[in-house]
């Protein structure tokens, strides 16, 4: 069977040596030494400022928007997964969708300014399949308006624009280290701000609003990454740069085979170093993604409809027309990537969907 991603496996001798520190120390979690050095490496490796660790990447959205969401509406795409807005209506505030760039598949910018009132606390936007948004544009419409920037950064691990890494952009930027992720804690995520006083904040709600250890001056809930997902991800740091070329090599050879003129791909932004993180591809119509997709399962590969359905269309949210995501939605999927993939087995996807498109 070909999925479409498997978990990188790390150094299994690495990840024994850093167990058997924590066994020694009986430390498991609390800010322990290894999500301290996993902190520091991080920051280092990824050119950062700040980094808040925390156990899943749902948990920095959810502080994102406890802190800055202030309960009020919060622009964001319908296009992404479902903790994205699920986490808007979770801290009480409202999911405004704009529409997406057909092109890009990130938020349409274009369209916010048009989706602001005087409710509107906050923008939340995904860098979609680690492609950057339109950061410039979205950062001068919050100025204008005096609203906080999100950035939902799940797929963007390592992605840099214009020469810094994505993650400094906007008030806050959260990500993920789920095991489907290239760099992963198996669960896990983060939180980067550049303001200091921002992520006082959100350490303080991620830590049951602890001012010291008897004194709770916050309301907050547990996001602690524990010292056994820290040291995953320390064994699987040095790891990363060979699994990115690794993909990128996938890339280009199922850019090389696949028959263009029956679909594309989503288009990456100037001044982008990408890290490969999905390759999807966007079919003429649903019929002919479906005809694939049958003709691919039955030969035990199974792509992905990242993401189907347009988010605006669950019944948690009130319907409001988004055409271009819907449409997306409707005729986009993601193709097997990770770093085992045999270049025969890309060779057999190609040749199969190929051979579905007469």
């Amino acid at each position: 069977m070909i999925p479409v991603t498997k978990s990188f496996l790390p150094n299994r001798n690495a990840y024994n040596l850093l167990l058997d520190e924590i066994w020694e120390s009986g430390w498991f979690t609390n800010h322990g030494k290894m999500e301290r050095r996993l902190n520091d490496e991080l920051k280092s490796f990824l050119g950062v400022s700040n980094i808040m660790l925390t156990n899943n990447g749902t948990i920095p959205l959810q502080l994102a928007l406890h802190v800055l969401g202030n309960e009020g509406e919060i622009i964001t795409s319908p296009f992404s997964y479902i903790a994205t807005s699920s986490s808007i209506l979770w801290e009480k505030c409202k999911p405004v969708f704009v529409d997406i760039d057909a092109d890009y598949l990130s938020i349409n910018e274009l369209k916010i300014e048009a989706a602001i009132t005087s409710k509107t606390t906050a923008i939340l936007v995904t860098h979609i399949f680690g492609n950057p948004s339109n950061v410039e544009v979205i950062q001068s419409i919050a100025d204008k308006y005096n609203l906080s920037v999100i950035y939902d950064g799940a797929h963007c691990f390592n992605v840099i624009y214009k020469g810094k890494s994505i993650f400094e952009y906007g008030d806050v930027t959260t990500t993920s280290f789920h095991a489907t992720k290239l760099f992963h804690t198996a669960e896990g995520g983060a939180l980067f701000t550049k303001n200091t006083t921002l992520l006082e904040q959100f350490k303080l709600a991620g830590n049951f609003g602890h001012t010291d250890y008897y004194e709770i001056s916050a309301l907050g809930i547990n996001a602690k990454l524990s010292e056994l997902q820290a040291a995953l991800g320390l064994a699987m740091l040095p790891e990363v740069k060979s699994i990115i070329e690794k993909r990128k090599q996938l890339v280009d050879l199922y850019k090389s085979k696949l028959n263009w003129d029956f679909f594309r791909t989503i288009r990456i932004r100037d001044n982008t170093e990408w890290n490969y993180s999905y390759f999807p591809i966007i079919f003429q119509s649903e019929t002919q993604l479906n005809k694939t997709l049958n003709l691919l399962n039955s030969h035990d590969i199974f792509p992905r409809r990242y993401f189907y359905p347009s988010l605006n269309t669950i019944p948690i949210f009130p319907y409001v027309e988004m055409p271009v995501s819907e449409e997306i939605a409707k005729t986009i999927i993601c193709l097997p990537l990770y770093d085992q993939l045999s270049t025969d087995s890309v060779n057999h996807i190609t040749n199969l969907i190929n051979s579905s498109l007469h």
